[in-house]
């Protein structure tokens, strides 16, 4: 469970000589229910990790996409402890980690003292904060290290080389290199100076890399697929659930998974 499940799927991805595929879901996009379904035939498709993003009202990190997403699942009364509740009925099934993406609000409200033994009790691996910053993380980090979860931390193209070093020092799991400077949401192309970007990072690390923002194609995935560990793929599959339905994100996640 938590860490060394996500350290074994990086590790027997790469031993396969494949890259870990790696999706966010918004909880309750429509409802809890689909997002189940979604979760388990996406399991089937190829998909080797899920993040369930928290629905929160002030999403600051997230593009248009994911907003609308997060705004249909809180109009229908999604909250932390039914995504929890969902992430227990998962597990029963499911053997792939999976991560909250939450803002650091919910986490709050739900009580620092009980989120890392009720994520642990729910079957969930570990949690990405986007704007908890590493000096204001302790009290979180205590409260999910006796579970033996990963705080997974995000890095950008923005960040120096002495910020990298603390960061990757206390990453868990893996560490989430945003591709870009800006919110989520798919783009045409890769950024300029990607690959220096991903080497820097490289260099003081030897916890696997995943990248995400800005990835909506397995023509991307494929490019940016040697740079790093694993792909994160969000706004596209939010974008393609709600649009076609799960016959869509199933399609493109098999054209993502065939791509790396």
């Amino acid at each position: 469970m938590g860490i060394e499940r996500i350290t074994a799927t990086f590790a027997a991805r790469r031993q396969e000589g494949r890259k870990t595929l790696i999706v966010y879901l918004c909880a309750g996009d429509p409802s809890l229910e689909v997002t189940g379904k979604a979760v388990r035939e996406l399991a089937v498709a190829g998909v080797d990790l899920i993040e369930l993003g928290v629905p929160f009202s002030d999403p600051v990190a997230d593009g248009p996409v994911i907003q609308a997403a997060g705004n249909r699942a809180l109009a229908a009364g999604v909250t932390l402890a039914g995504i929890l509740d969902l992430a227990k009925e998962l597990r029963t099934s499911l053997e792939l980690p999976l991560v909250l993406m939450s803002y650091y609000n919910p986490l709050l409200q739900y009580g620092l003292e009980r989120v890392g033994t009720d994520l642990a009790a729910a079957g969930v691996d570990g949690l990405i904060v986007p704007d908890l910053p590493l000096e204001e993380s302790a009290p979180l980090r205590q409260a999910v290290e006796p579970e033996a979860l990963a705080l997974i931390p995000l890095v950008a193209p923005t960040t120096p080389r002495e910020r990298l070093l603390k960061i990757a020092a206390n990453a868990r799991g893996f560490i989430y290199c945003v591709s870009v400077t800006g919110v989520t949401g798919a783009r045409e192309g890769l950024p300029p100076g990607i690959k220096e970007y991903l080497a820097a990072v490289r260099a003081v690390t030897e916890q696997p890399l995943g990248i995400g923002f800005g990835i909506g194609s397995p023509e991307q995935a494929r490019l940016l697929a040697p740079l790093v560990d694993g792909i994160i793929v969000g706004s596209a599959l939010v974008k393609a659930l709600h649009e076609q339905g799960l016959p869509g994100a199933l399609k493109l996640v098999q054209g993502l998974r065939e791509a790396i």
